[in-house]
């Protein structure tokens, strides 16, 4: 249940001003219509973060526990230092109507996370807790609960949210992510 808690809260977290965020206003303010958007956002995630997930827990059978320890330390303290930065979102992104609305949303928010910090998040994550299917599904909770709203009450939410601050408190559960697991605290986890 903690790598679910876990994985919620910090994708949640960094994804508020993330460029699928913003993704996620634009394509609300250019089709309005937030069932497909959401259902897009949705399968988009899934399929994204199982690939992730995937991966970080294949990583794990590869890397001696020691070396992950480290690798996983030094990720998430790189996670912290990135979640500080903010991100540009490329305009091409959302310039795939011709799928029509569901296809557009699946089709952005798929490309749009490939490498990005969220993905790169649940790697780290499934790799850490051992735990695909709750590590999947905390950060694809994550992902609708900060961009759900951005869907559905667009421009209104967009202004008011202290994105500078919700992305140093993410850094900052990242950054204790990584000194705790550089100091061992996933030794009973393996590492």
């Amino acid at each position: 249940m903690e790598a679910f808690l876990v994985s919620t809260g910090i994708v949640a977290l960094a994804e508020i001003g993330d460029k699928t965020q913003l993704l996620a206003f634009i394509l609300a303010a250019k089709f309005r219509k937030p069932t497909p958007i959401i259902v897009g956002i949705l399968a988009a995630t899934i399929a994204n973060h199982a690939f992730a997930g995937a991966l970080g827990t294949w990583i794990t059978s590869l890397l001696a526990p020691e070396a992950m320890r480290w690798i996983l330390g030094l990720s998430f303290i790189g996670m912290a230092v990135w979640t500080l930065i903010p991100d540009k979102f490329d305009e091409d992104e959302a310039k795939l109507a011709k799928y029509g609305v569901f296809g557009t949303t699946l089709i952005a928010f798929f490309l749009a996370e490939m490498g990005d910090k969220t993905q790169i998040a649940t790697v780290a994550l499934a790799a850490q807790y051992h735990a695909f299917f709750w590590v999947v599904a905390g950060t694809t909770l994550g992902m609708m609960i900060a961009n759900v709203p951005a869907v559905l009450l667009g421009d209104r939410i967009a202004h008011k949210m202290p994105v500078r601050l919700v992305h140093a408190i993410a850094a900052g559960i990242f950054a204790i992510l990584g000194i705790a697991t550089l100091l061992g605290a996933g030794k009973g986890l393996g590492f």
